[in-house]
């Protein structure tokens, strides 16, 4: 194997790796995001500021969740 061809595949294995760790970072953002909202929603107060926050954990949840299906999109070609 020549030497461009072993940098090439450093670097190749330096990107999945830094994919799989924002991965991982998104997927666990969700779960932290998931305990919060079941805390809110098992605590029973309806406020504002309560409601507002849930919103916001679902928007966050969601654009996680875009991010790491184009994570993984990458990781597919």
């Amino acid at each position: 194997m020549s030497e461009r061809s072993k940098d090439e595949l450093i670097e190749a294995q330096k990107e999945v790796i830094g994919i799989l760790f924002e991965v991982i970072k998104r997927l666990q953002a969700n779960n932290d995001l998931d305990e919060e909202y079941f805390q809110i929603i098992s605590n029973g107060k309806k406020t504002e500021q309560n409601q507002v926050r849930l919103e916001g954990i679902l928007n966050e949840r969601t654009e996680n969740a875009k991010i790491v299906g184009r994570l993984l999109e990458k990781l597919e070609i």
